[in-house]
């Protein structure tokens, strides 16, 4: 799937840029369909590595959607091609192993420019993704690291009530899952969110979790707690943090026992049965 967006060429005219996604892999319930949750990997990998590991969770109502994000040279790396998703405010203690669905990173810097139409892609991709979602089915979003930084945009997306650009929101999120990552546009959340109709109500009624490491050298633990301090501040009354002492910058089975417990409570999961 691929979508435009303008951005400004040589001259002050405006260019069309181009966001060409990849495969994605869908995981189908195994038990009765209750919700649906699209999950966002990292730079450099794809949806299927993630489409194997959710499979293999005791999560048997929910259907997970696995999107890969496109293939664009990517500054950081030399110009080096790989999957990549978002530019934001990450410090420069981060490494070089980042994650991108859909615009280039240029640099590592908390007061590094926020990749707006970058980002407003990958969350318009994402609601399309979900578009077609039965009415009576839970909608969620998650992801590793950048792809953590996307789900939280989303979910920003949705309390404000629209995009960056101004475009409506218009997936009904009722869970938003961050490991490993960050909240974009934290310096203007507040603001978007004071002027918008209902982003209060909105805002305090979707559950969160965040979920990071301690020993975490690519995204560091302090982001990850200050993106939940910032949540919590701006009315976000349904944030967890979870933090791991000895996690790197992945994953581990406690940590994705916890999302597991997380997800059936917040999304109101039958465990009971996985009769279709």
């Amino acid at each position: 799937m691929s979508f435009t967006g303008p951005s400004m060429a040589s001259g002050g005219k405006t260019a069309r840029r181009a966001f060409d996604f990849g495969k994605t892999y869908v995981v189908r319930p195994k038990g009765k369909h209750q919700a649906t949750v699209v999950w966002l990997h990292g730079l450099g990998d794809n949806g299927s590595s993630w489409s194997q590991l959710l499979e293999a969770l005791p999560l048997p109502n929910i259907k997970w959607i696995c999107p890969t994000a496109p293939t664009r040279p990517v500054t950081l790396f030399g110009g080096f091609p790989s999957t990549a998703c978002v530019i934001m405010f990450i410090c420069n203690e981060l490494n070089l192993d980042l994650m991108k669905l859909g615009f280039d990173v240029e640099e590592l810097s908390e007061d590094a420019p926020d990749d707006l139409e970058g980002l407003d892609a990958a969350a318009t991709h994402v609601a399309n993704l979900l578009s077609t979602e039965p009415a009576d089915i839970k909608i969620g979003i998650g992801g590793f690291s950048m792809g953590s930084a996307t789900a939280l945009y989303s979910g920003t997306c949705f309390s404000v009530g629209k995009y960056a650009n101004g475009n409506p929101f218009t997936a009904n999120l009722s869970a938003v899952v961050g490991l490993s990552g960050w909240l974009p546009c934290a310096k203007t959340l507040g603001k978007q969110l004071e002027g918008a109709d209902g982003a209060a109500d909105r805002a305090a009624s979707l559950p969160t979790l965040l979920c990071h490491g301690k020993a975490d050298d690519v995204v560091s633990h302090k982001y990850g707690e200050k993106s939940s301090r910032v949540l919590t501040s701006l009315g976000f009354k349904d944030v967890t943090f979870k933090s791991y002492n000895s996690l790197g910058h992945y994953t581990i089975p406690q940590e994705m026992d916890e999302v597991c417990a997380w997800l059936s409570s917040k999304l109101g999961l039958d465990t009971s049965s996985s009769s279709k």
